[in-house]
């Protein structure tokens, strides 16, 4: 099929290689000539592993190439994939559609009678439904196809996905879209067909699901620090039961990133919106529980320390809010390498590849060339992002450069024993 990708950021730019690789013509549209012109040349403008062998693959093929241009792009093909962000407004909790409602526009000034709209964003539920007039205006029809990407695994997660949802005005499946995906599906990927509503819901729904287990585990981990339990072993003792789960029951810094903070809390705006803002007011909890972790952090810190950071020397490893991404968007491990820095203390950050990202959004951090110098002459060194480079550590590595030894896991990854035994002073979220 001919296909057509409009926004070639985090989940465009994926979008489109997965359809070439699935083997369709497939043409990304950006207003971003900069972005564009890397993505031509077949380099990824992001860290995402698997990805940049994938996109130069297929723009050398022919089968995927890029424009700045939307109509190009438009008229190029029959099926079109609307992926531009939704972020969070400035001041407020809700989203920002205003990209979503310029690409659309931009589309449907463009749309052939009987092409399909396929909306990928992430929006507010009721979006669908006004959009779909603009579409159908065009005598085409609209598809709402959440996407549920993982960073660090999106290129796995797009072609092996563990659903596919598909909302229509009618409830229908779309056969344009059902062909491109066929090879997706005939793999006996579950297909789950229903209403415009019911499809904006489900990435939502999900997030919250999520957000709500993580959440729900740090709790946990305040109750463990007064009581002298360990999260960990709370964690894999109810993990057993099959009706929780071990999936996502892993206390620590907590999420952060472009998607679960900004989504529950556009859905808290939302619900607002249409009355119903009691149905979902335990995620003001869940946001205020995640947020408290990052503070946590810095009281142990401040602890080893003897009751102050200032004029000490921290180290802090990690800087993207996960592994194996270099997206820094709001990042636990910079927000609390900031908080430790506003107490006064000298702070450097290492990341294996959040660096320039981190550089960017958090100009006043000093930054380091590898962990062991982040380390060099630190008070206490903060574990915040669990890269295997980090878990891999040998803790006397870091002895012989430290002033002392003293750390602080901030995500529950590091064997305690392996640390103390090596004579380092060691805490983490939750844990004795």
């Amino acid at each position: 099929m001919r296909i057509s990708v409009i926004g070639t950021g985090y989940l465009g730019a994926t979008h489109a290689a997965a359809m070439a690789e699935l083997g369709h013509t497939v043409v990304g549209a950006d207003i971003d000539p900069a972005k564009v012109a890397r993505l031509e040349q077949g380099q990824v403008p992001f860290f995402e592993p698997g990805l940049p062998g994938l996109l130069s693959k297929h723009v050398a093929t022919g089968a995927l190439r890029f424009t700045t241009s939307v109509d190009d792009a438009v008229d190029s093909a029959d099926l079109h994939f609307v992926c531009v962000g939704t972020p969070q407004k400035p001041g407020e909790f809700a989203a920002d559609l205003r990209f979503v409602d310029a690409a659309f526009a931009a589309v449907c000034g463009r749309l052939r009678r009987g092409s399909v709209v396929v909306g990928k964003s992430t929006v507010p539920v009721g979006t669908a439904a006004r959009l779909a007039h603009l579409v159908e205006e065009r005598g085409a029809d609209l598809v709402w196809n959440p996407e549920f990407l993982r960073e660090g695994l999106a290129v796995n997660d797009t072609l092996r996905p563990d659903r596919v949802v598909l909302g229509t005005r009618d409830g229908e499946p779309s056969k344009p879209l059902l062909s491109a995906y066929a090879a997706i599906l005939e793999r006996g990927t579950p297909l789950i067909v229903t209403d415009y509503a019911t499809a904006e819901l489900v990435k939502v729904a999900a997030n919250s699901f999520l957000a709500t287990k993580i959440s729900f585990i740090n709790a946990m981990a305040e109750i463990c620090e007064v009581t002298g339990a360990d999260v960990t072993e709370l964690a894999a003792a109810i993990g057993h039961d099959e009706r929780i789960g071990h999936r996502f029951l892993h206390a620590g810094l907590g999420f952060g990133g472009g998607c679960l903070p900004k989504d529950i809390r556009a859905f808290m705006a939302r619900a607002n919106e249409l009355g119903v803002d009691q149905a979902v007011s335990f995620l003001k909890s869940v946001d205020d529980i995640n947020l408290r972790r990052r503070a946590r952090m810095v009281d142990l810190a401040r602890e080893l320390c003897s009751g102050s950071l200032a004029g000490r020397r921290v180290g802090v490893l990690g800087a993207s809010f996960k592994p194996n991404s270099d997206d820094v968007r709001d990042s636990p491990a910079l927000d609390v390498a900031h908080a430790v820095q506003r107490e006064g203390a000298a702070v450097r950050v290492y990341d294996p590849e959040a660096m320039i990202n981190a550089k960017d959004t958090h100009p006043t951090l000093a930054y380091s060339p590898s962990a062991i110098e982040a380390c060099r002459g630190a008070d206490v060194v903060l574990h915040l992002t669990e890269w295997e480079e980090f878990r891999a550590i040998a803790p006397d590595d870091l002895s012989t450069v430290v002033d002392s030894r003293n750390i602080v896991d901030g995500r529950n990854v590091l064997d305690p024993d392996r640390w103390r035994d090596s004579g380092w002073t060691f805490r983490a979220l939750g844990r004795r």
